[in-house]
């Protein structure tokens, strides 16, 4: 910035040099970015002859009316919050600014008066700006975590890996955070700036977000678009049209440069993994160290009773109209975000629950948390924000109903330990999965955990095994991972231990269900009798084709068994249940030879139909943060059954580092197939 004419000729903000102190390069190495609670220097070209006893004043300026007005102080004092230092240097001033612990975050103006020493001013320079975020590096940030492994993972990492499928069948995706990518930093601000506090009055809000609780409750309410201009609607039903299905979304980055285009309108659609890893990307480029949960068998206890239960007819089918919102879910995401709470009585400080899935209304808005992790294992339900909730997620029971035509209703089967399974998150140490269960609840049985349930409101049921035995006739399901595309077998087995033979009939019903356990509908039913002879095992076989399931498998291509066994002259029937995820199709990715910052690479990926349909309408999805925007390739023609198809891309790599290529692969038939490759990009 030149100024020629007056006595600063030229003000250096230094960005390169600051921004690399402050682990901000990554975001910008042009604009001055900075984080709070450490110093930043910037220097001043000043006309050689200077008037004697001049001073500096130093101003700043914050939110687009300048909502508020911050004086910085000439040196060190008690009490002084924002506080500078100058020293000349031959005909350049140095001036190092320090910021306070608890600055606020957000886009800073800067005011410098040249000033007389009788206190008029002699020059004015104010067209310069710098942003500031949350440092969890000083240790007097309330956000601060003394592990650098750990801030190099939850602030610093782009690349995650987010699990799903059962508690019992876990996969995993790969996700693209990109915080540091271009102007998503920018967009981030703009997410807190269409807030309705902010919308409401600007002044207040501004003043509060020096405060990562305030500013974490935020970012959840606006990560779902639920009563407010917030960036994804959400959609469980399976149809997706007039927008991008959520298995598609492969980074959280189009996302957000979409929401942000469209003007503050919401993106359609999300599920809770989508909204949870858009708020990740927020989060940390924010500078608040976040990451990514999995709660297998998560609950959704609306009434706060600790207990879910399931309704179904005579038929095994699900009473939607008749079960009450409360539900159970194979997995669910939310994030953790680092923090103390001040706010709190001492023990609740670290890893708190965020979860911007909108299904809890929290002041008035669809958000939840934080909740501190602590408090949900320990039981405290007092503790804010949204504890109850969060910990019924991890810890209700499920029971499930027949229903009687009479409207009598019948209990079959009782899970007690099914809820809040393998809760996961990805490893510190590299792309595999970290078991964070311990964190949220103590043993399963253990003396411990009885004490924190009688704590949280003691377990509605007595303690139990699970319904799946009457008498002396045991009911079990074999677990089997069939390929997509493939024929299979469900096998239902029926023990007798009593010394005499048994009769019995059994209902074998394949479902198709989301991962939130919405049913797509019904592949096949086998109602048959069976004679079990003393001390023996009935295998029963079900033969599944591809047939009988392509019409109902969706999304997370999940298969759901039950099976009823009723004994003549029992009173109860037993049932069994099991989840078949089917396993999907390998998408090859790789990038040979080396990678350069922006010298041309080729991506090379390959995929085979593995249906005994063809494939129309194929497209790859290709992103990669450091590497590409999200880039579409189209595939002309139909793709056979057995047909190996492949494309190659070429893309000039934009920052150095380990970085990830992500492809996803749609097709009318067959969708969200996930491919990645390792890429290691370097300086020339």
């Amino acid at each position: 910035m030149a100024n020629h004419n007056g006595l600063i000729t030229d003000v250096d903000l230094r960005s390169h040099e600051n921004n690399l102190v402050h682990r901000t390069r990554e975001i910008d190495r042009e604009r001055l970015i900075v984080r709070r609670g450490q110093s930043f220097s910037i220097t001043l070209q000043c006309y050689k002859s200077l008037p004697p006893k001049h001073h500096l004043e130093l101003i700043l300026h914050l939110g687009s009316k300048d909502e508020l007005v911050i004086k910085v102080q000439n040196g060190r004092g008690a009490g002084v919050k924002w506080w500078f230092k100058q020293q000349r240097v031959q005909d350049e001033m140095l001036l190092t600014l320090h910021s306070p612990a608890d600055a606020i975050i957000g886009h800073y103006h800067m005011t410098v008066l040249m000033m007389s020493p009788d206190g008029h001013i002699l020059e004015k320079t104010d067209t310069f700006s710098f942003h500031l975020l949350f440092n969890p590096w000083c240790k007097d940030d309330v956000v601060y975590l003394p592990d650098e492994s750990l801030l190099q993972e939850y602030v610093m990492n782009e690349d995650g890996i987010i699990f799903m499928g059962t508690w019992d069948n876990i996969n995993s995706i790969p996700w693209n955070y990109g915080q540091f990518e271009d102007y998503v930093m920018d967009i981030c601000f703009e997410v807190l700036d269409n807030s309705k506090d902010a919308l409401k009055n600007s002044e207040v809000d501004i003043k509060q977000r020096y405060d990562p609780i305030y500013v974490s409750r935020m970012v959840t309410a606006m990560v779902n678009s639920n009563g407010d201009r917030g960036v994804l609607t959400g959609r469980w039903d399976d149809s997706y049209s007039g927008g991008v299905a959520p298995n598609k979304w492969t980074g959280s980055v189009p996302i957000l440069q979409q929401w942000s285009k469209a003007g503050a309108r919401a993106i359609k659609y999300g599920q809770c993994w989508v909204f949870a890893a858009v708020a990740c990307t927020v989060l940390r480029c924010l500078g608040i160290p976040t990451r990514l949960i999995t709660n297998f068998s998560s609950a959704h206890d609306v009434d706060a009773n600790l207990s879910i239960d399931v309704l179904l007819n005579e038929k095994l089918e699900s009473l939607d109209g008749r079960n009450k919102r409360d539900s159970s879910w194979n997995f669910h995401c939310w994030v953790e975000s680092w923090m103390k709470r001040d706010d709190l009585p001492k023990g609740n400080d670290g890893w708190q629950v965020l979860d911007p899935t909108p299904q809890e209304f929290s002041d008035g808005e669809f958000r939840c948390g934080p909740c501190p992790v602590t408090a949900i294992k320990e039981g405290n339900l007092g503790v804010k924000y949204d504890t109850p909730f969060v910990f019924a997620e991890v810890n209700a029971d499920i029971v499930y109903w027949i229903v009687h035509e009479d409207d009598q209703r019948q209990r079959i089967r009782v899970d007690q330990a099914s809820v809040g399974r393998n809760i996961s998150t990805k490893s510190v140490y590299g792309d595999y999965r970290d078991d964070v269960t311990q964190h949220y609840k103590y043993s399963e049985g253990s003396k411990k955990e009885r004490e924190v349930y009688e704590k949280a409101g003691h377990r509605v049921t007595e303690p139990t095994n699970e319904i799946t035995e009457q008498g002396q006739l045991k009911l079990s399901i074999k677990p089997s991972r069939p390929v997509l595309g493939t024929d299979f077998d469900v096998i239902v087995e029926v023990k007798n231990e009593e010394a005499r033979e048994a009769h019995a009939q059994l209902t074998i019903l394949v479902t198709a269900v989301t991962y939130s356990s919405l049913h797509q509908g019904e592949c096949k039913r086998q109602t048959m009798s069976v004679t079990v002879p003393a001390h023996k095992a009935h295998k029963e076989v079900l033969r599944l084709h591809y047939d009988d399931y392509v019409g109902c498998v969706r999304d997370h291509h999940l298969i759901r068994v039950k099976a009823l066994l009723e004994a003549p002259g029992e009173n109860e029937p037993i049932m069994a249940m099991a989840n078949i995820p089917m396993s999907m199709p390998e998408l090859l990715v790789e990038v040979p030879g080396k990678a350069v910052v922006w010298k041309q690479a080729t991506a090379f990926i390959s995929f085979t139909n593995p249906l005994p349909v063809p494939l129309k309408s194929g497209v790859f999805t290709v992103e990669g943060a450091g590497l590409l925007s999200a880039t579409e390739i189209y595939v002309k023609g139909a793709i056979a059954p057995g047909q190996k198809v492949s494309v190659k891309l070429s893309f000039s790599p934009l920052r150095k580092g380990v970085r990830k290529l992500l492809v996803d692969f749609d097709s009318d038939r067959l969708k969200d197939v996930k491919g990645v490759a390792t890429v290691i990009v370097r300086r020339i």
